[in-house]
């Protein structure tokens, strides 16, 4: 590409477009080389000025499915966390899904006693003698950003928790931690708070060695709204039953059975879901 083309992000910035960006996103989905290799000779030669993230991720997610079908899965991440509305309650279990694959005892959606009022806590995660409560913000629109009145919230409610637990003999020596969950980003006066506050903060790239979209790949904790080979009203049916990960089906294939799959379509997630399921 001889010149700079600008792109256009969901938030209504304008920022080059960068090959190596792409690239590395491709390979970290898993693509072979020769299939990054087209991707990016395609990409090159269609985006134009102005070209929207959004355009340019449905062609590369496209090429992807044609060329490297179960890649195109994992290529796929931000947006099926953001199929996992609209209500946000299947953001909270995955949420849990994370924590536990961080070595805690989690529990979900559960209502905690404050000093001055209860609070319903959408993820209460207890490692030895720490206790973690995370609050969860989904949003179903990339532009969308979590500002500061999110973390200055929550750290109320945190703080209220926490007088509470204090003056409770069965949690004498114990250390308390809040934290706010996102699928998408943090305003930067968010961040400035949370890091100034003591408020831990997850979003989809943040913090960079602890992003959501790291602890999803590295603990291989797909949603089940990433699979190609379902449908939306499919994937809608397991979600009503509680079933958020591929993870849950690969250890027991039987929640499949509500969807009635024939037997040719089966095997098919089957195979996409032990891909989402392993450690590449």
């Amino acid at each position: 590409m001889s010149r700079q083309v600008l792109i256009k992000k969901a938030s209504g910035e304008f920022v080059p477009f960068s090959k190596e960006k792409l690239a590395t996103s491709l390979e970290r989905s898993g693509a072979s080389d020769e299939t990054v290799s087209l991707v990016l000779k395609d990409i090159e030669s269609w985006v134009v000025e102005g070209t929207t993230t959004a355009k340019l991720y449905r062609r590369a997610f496209m090429l992807l499915r044609r060329h490297q079908k179960f890649t195109a899965a994992r290529y796929s991440l931000k947006n099926a966390l953001m199929e996992l509305g609209p209500t946000g309650y299947a953001f909270e279990k995955l949420m849990g899904h994370v924590f536990r694959a961080m070595g805690f005892s989690v529990e979900v959606g559960i209502e905690v006693e404050g000093k001055c009022v209860t609070h319903e806590v959408d993820v209460l995660a207890t490692n030895h003698k720490h206790q973690h409560f995370v609050e969860c913000k989904f949003y179903n629109s990339p532009g969308k950003s979590a500002n500061v009145q999110v973390p200055l919230y929550i750290r109320s409610r945190v703080n209220d928790i926490i007088d509470k637990r204090r003056t409770q003999e069965q949690y004498k020596d114990f250390g308390f931690h809040g934290w706010v969950a996102t699928n998408t980003r943090f305003t930067s006066d968010a961040q400035s708070f949370g890091e100034c506050s003591g408020l831990n903060l997850i979003s989809w790239d943040y913090p960079e060695n602890r992003s959501l979209k790291r602890l999803v790949e590295d603990n291989q904790l797909f949603p089940i709204t990433a699979l190609t080979n379902l449908t939306k009203a499919e994937k809608e049916k397991l979600l009503s039953d509680g079933v958020v990960l591929c993870k849950e089906i690969n250890d027991n294939p039987e929640l499949l059975k509500i969807l009635d799959l024939k037997p040719a379509k089966l095997k098919q997630v089957l195979y996409e879901v032990k891909d989402l399921s392993v450690k590449k």
